[in-house]
């Protein structure tokens, strides 16, 4: 089947659960006209179902081909590329000076999940593109601005995100490619990066790398690591390609999913090494890193929230023409869809409001991110600014968790044609899974939330957002609404174990740290259930109270996540607060 973007879905999501619509109210996006945002929308679905999603499975079945150091891509991408740059998308929230067109990150957001869920392995090349434009336009020199970043901005160039070696994942202080300064001032750049998505391909005929090196006598660890512009080609001055630069992919890799999307081995240095620009400051490459990191963060979180749709859509289009057995309690001839089964209606419930909470995490952090720079209040731009590094690990980790278990789902309503290729639901189970590993794997993630983001300002980005999250949860308790059900006391429940384990953990990180690390990644498995049902009840009061077509399914929706998901709140608080010593003990266990 192909996709269709739920327009609907994402603007009551975006509008309301991700609160878009108070901050434009409340003058955080200064001139801003947010009725521009469905138009937007809806021409990125159309784009989407008519040009990227057919691509999806060619793209998966073709592959990409390396053959002398270039990477061809899988049939109709180049075009669908040039129709992409063409039609505006990939300056979508880039700055105007640049040829973008300068519209919220929030909007980008949206569109990111539509081109995910359309054909993600496509997607992902504009999501690294994004990213690098992040970082040119924060830490980049005027100069490089003026060569590189309306290339960037409209898509006639491509950007990679160049961190990881065969001996320096995670770690990203064991690094050793090295940068050496030249008397013209630029660098010399050798070394070896794997894992480099898009590294090499034929959809642009320029790629700008963003290499982290590290410089003679720099600090060791991550305190001596700088970042560098590095491009395919390089650029004359008056902006033309000059000659090639020494970097090239050496190797693609064969991976389990994102078959269309080349992932290569990048080698620098065959030639006297590659030439390099500073971004920023000497050994001060991480502060900008993660500039695209963080966009990048939420940008997989996002990949995760369209393939769980994907998944969601085909899994319910199955269900309702599949026939097999009878519903309880009918007789005569003949079988029914599997849809009437109670327990294929548990798993779409499941996929559905799953997909659901993920994406208004998703768009909350987007929204947040954006107030932190549009709003003209420094103190509230402060404020969004923590509360988007407090999302980013949740949005991260959260989702794509997700995206992989309603991939897994989808896969499980289809049966036994789920687990054959030519239905296309063990495709998105595959792509799904990178998800949770590429830009820090969640139980880095995890770690990150609990170590860094939870104790900021003694935890006040986290009580400030609980406060918000128990208003809304007394909305519906005093809408005395039966069709939420008991809605409101499971996600009151759900609230109490996520201030309790959180103020555990802030106990444990002075006085016993490996029991909060123990515990790191239920609680944030636990911050997202019920964050997300505290905003799928927010949404559900919306549609009720602006008039929404079928309000009852949103309620609905919102209900079932209370009362099947947020339930586990209690359990992982307990995984938390109790679980530590058997997870600190478990080398007797492990090795003996």
């Amino acid at each position: 089947m192909t996709y269709r973007a739920p327009i609907n879905d994402i603007l009551l999501s975006l509008n309301h659960g991700a609160g878009l619509a108070a901050a434009v109210k409340a003058g955080h996006y200064g001139d801003f006209d947010a009725d521009i945002t469905a138009a937007v929308l809806e021409e990125a679905g159309k784009f989407a179902g008519d040009v990227l999603a057919p691509l999806n499975k060619v793209g998966d079945e073709h592959g990409i081909k390396l053959d002398n150091g270039k990477v061809t891509t899988a049939p109709g991408w180049p075009d669908a590329y040039q129709r992409w740059t063409a039609a505006g998308w990939n300056g979508v929230s880039g700055p105007e000076a640049f040829g973008g067109q300068g519209l919220p990150l929030a909007i980008n957001a949206a569109c990111t999940e539509i081109w995910s869920a359309s054909n993600v392995a496509f997607g992902l090349c504009p999501l690294l593109t994004l990213s690098a434009i992040e970082a040119l336009d924060a830490h980049g020199s005027d100069e490089l601005k003026t060569i590189y970043l309306e290339k960037l901005v409209t898509g006639a160039w491509t950007g990679t995100m160049q961190l990881t070696e065969p001996n320096a994942g995670s770690d990203v202080g064991a690094l050793r490619t090295r940068a050496e300064k030249q008397p013209d001032g630029t660098y010399r750049i050798k070394g070896t990066k794997i894992f480099i998505t898009y590294g090499e391909h034929d959809m642009t005929d320029n790629i700008v790398h963003f290499v982290l090196a590290r410089l003679p006598d720099a600090p060791a660890g991550t305190k001596g690591i700088s970042l560098f512009l590095v491009p395919k080609f390089l650029v004359k001055a008056d902006g033309s390609l000059g000659d090639r630069n020494d970097i090239h992919a050496s190797g693609v890799e064969h991976k389990l999913g994102m078959h269309a999307s080349p992932t290569c081995t990048m080698t620098m240095g065959d030639k006297g090494g590659a030439i390099g620009y500073l971004i920023g400051e000497e050994n001060q490459g991480m502060r900008c890193m993660f500039t695209m990191m963080n966009q990048a963060r939420l940008g997989v979180g996002l990949e995760g929230v369209g393939i769980a749709d994907r998944a969601y859509q085909q899994a319910l289009a199955y269900a309702q023409e599949r026939r097999q057995g009878k519903a309880a309690g009918k007789k005569g001839d003949g079988m029914d869809p599997i849809i009437v089964h109670p327990d294929v209606k548990r798993m779409l419930m499941q996929m559905r409001s799953m997909t659901a909470a993920a994406r208004s995490i998703c768009y909350a952090t987007a929204v947040a991110l954006d107030v932190s720079v549009r709003a003209t209040d420094a103190k509230v731009r402060a404020d969004a600014a923590a509360r988007g590094a407090l999302l980013t690990p949740i949005a991260k980790a959260f989702s794509t968790d997700i995206g992989n278990e309603v991939s897994y789902l989808g896969v499980q309503v289809h049966g036994g044609m789920g687990f054959i290729e030519e239905t296309g639901a063990a495709q998105h189970y595959r792509d799904a899974r990178i998800t949770s590993i590429y830009e820090g794997t969640n139980g880095i993630q995890s770690i990150d939330l609990v170590t860094r983001k939870l104790g900021t300002n003694g935890g006040a980005s986290v009580w400030a957002l609980l406060d918000e999250l128990s208003a809304t949860v007394k909305q519906v308790e005093a809408s005395n609404d039966p069709a939420f059900g008991t809605t409101g006391p499971k996600l009151r429940d759900a609230l109490a174990s996520l201030e309790r384990t959180s103020k555990w953990l802030l106990e444990r990180l002075v006085v016993a740290p490996n029991d909060a690390l123990a515990g790191a990644t239920p609680y944030l498995r636990l911050f997202g259930a019920t964050l997300g049902g505290c905003m799928l009840a927010g949404e559900a009061l919306a549609a009720k109270a602006n008039g929404e077509a079928e309000p009852q399914r949103y309620v609905g929706l919102a209900r079932f996540f209370a009362e099947n998901l947020a339930v586990q709140a209690p359990s992982l608080e307990k995984t938390v607060t109790d679980g530590a010593e058997a997870v600190n003990g478990a080398d007797a266990v492990l090795l003996g």
